[in-house]
């Protein structure tokens, strides 16, 4: 789809491609991946791609200059803001608001505020920021990112938009890396994995689409296949494989993330329904990865680090004593580079990949996710 900023916007710097070129190109990327993995031949599931204007969160700029406010991603290889006014990469929920998005900013950028600095009164404005749009499958949650308080006008301000836009459901402000304030919150946000509701917290990681998220779940499933007993979900997130995971019965899951903030609403949700077999850990595992102790009772292990990869993770599996090693492995890695760094070490390891598969959900972008089922050497595989 043809898009009037692709040549300005940094965005989707592959939107220019005809899609079977695009496609294509994307595949010979994925083969090339598959090539410089120390294994002589690799399975390769059937790859996903997802429909263009899927994208369910938006982390867009602003600026208030010379009486503009720009609102919009960053120009390609600048730190410059291309203004947009329409994103067909984002979903139409998305779309539909960013006219009072932008209306809500112009305002929110001219309150002045009085202070007193170094014994002299001035007035401040809060001219620049980030703002997070995130469509839930009950409405949109908008985080704010500033620098600099709020005062009682933007307080009213925010409540007016909120109260204004139907579609918007909660607002937030916060500051880099610190807790968000809630704001306004009509209904908590929530989307449904694997048929439950799960409460969202402020500006946390999505994956990108739907779409998207659903092609993940179904090739962990695949690749879990009849495996089952005790299974751990590192880095977690909001528990976008241990919800289906824990559809079986069978399994206790073990999810493991760092974020208090994120596991506290996992956790609130897990409670809510009453589900017993899923166990919540805090732990950061760059830092303090699972060690033996706490690994050798899997059956199996699926992670989904940040693009870091999962290194020290990693390391701590192919260390473990061969009879105590989980039977499988699922990586999901949206980093090529450290995603073969974590392969070739499990490889080294013990294990095989059986198969990966590409999902390419970050459409016209030189992005592209994937999902491989490493097995131990010699034991026979049941994801069929």
């Amino acid at each position: 789809m043809n898009c009037p900023y692709q040549n300005i916007c940094g965005g989707c710097p592959m939107r220019a491609m005809e899609e079977n070129q695009y496609r294509q190109t994307k595949e010979e990327w994925f083969a090339k991946l598959v090539h410089a993995i120390k294994q002589p031949e690799i399975k390769q599931g059937t790859p996903v791609f997802v429909a263009d204007g899927a994208r369910r969160r938006a982390e867009m700029a602003f600026i208030w200059q010379k009486g503009k406010l720009l609102l919009g991603f960053n120009t390609a290889e600048s730190h410059d803001i291309a203004d947009i006014q329409y994103c067909v990469a984002l979903t139409d929920g998305i779309n539909e608001i960013l006219p009072m998005v932008r209306n809500f900013l112009q305002e929110f950028c001219n309150i002045k505020l009085t202070q007193k600095i170094k014994k002299k009164v001035v007035q401040t404005a809060i001219t620049d920021g980030e703002i997070r749009l995130t469509e839930a499958d009950n409405g949109i949650d908008i985080l704010l990112e500033i620098v600099g308080s709020l005062g009682l006008e933007h307080r009213m301000l925010i409540s007016e938009f909120a109260q204004s836009c139907p579609k918007v459901i909660r607002v937030s402000v916060g500051q880099k890396f610190a807790v968000a304030e809630t704001v306004v919150e009509k209904v908590k946000p929530f989307i449904e994995i694997a048929g439950r509701k799960v409460l969202i917290p402020a500006g946390t990681f999505l994956q990108p689409s739907k779409a998207g998220e659903q092609a993940l779940i179904g090739l962990v499933l695949k690749y879990v296949g009849k495996t089952s007993g005790y299974i751990a979900d590192l880095f977690c997130g909001v528990g976008t494989f241990s919800y289906p995971l824990a559809a079986n019965i069978n399994n206790k899951i073990t999810a493991v993330d760092s974020s208090a903030e994120l596991l506290n609403g996992f956790r609130q949700t897990i409670n809510a329904l009453m589900l017993p077999n899923i166990e919540i850990v805090q732990k950061n595992l760059f830092k303090y990865p699972l060690d033996e102790s706490e690994l050798k009772n899997f059956t199996a292990v699926v992670f989904d680090p940040p693009r870091a990869g999962a290194a020290e993770q990693v390391r701590k599996i192919v260390n473990m004593p061969t009879e105590d090693k989980p039977q499988k492995i699922i990586a999901v890695s949206c980093n090529p580079h450290t995603f073969i760094n974590d392969a070739n070490a499990l490889i080294d390891g013990g294990y095989e990949i059986t198969e990966m598969t590409m999902v390419d959900q970050f459409v016209y972008a030189k992005h592209f996710e994937l999902v491989a089922l490493f097995t131990k050497k010699g034991e026979k595989n049941e994801s069929e």
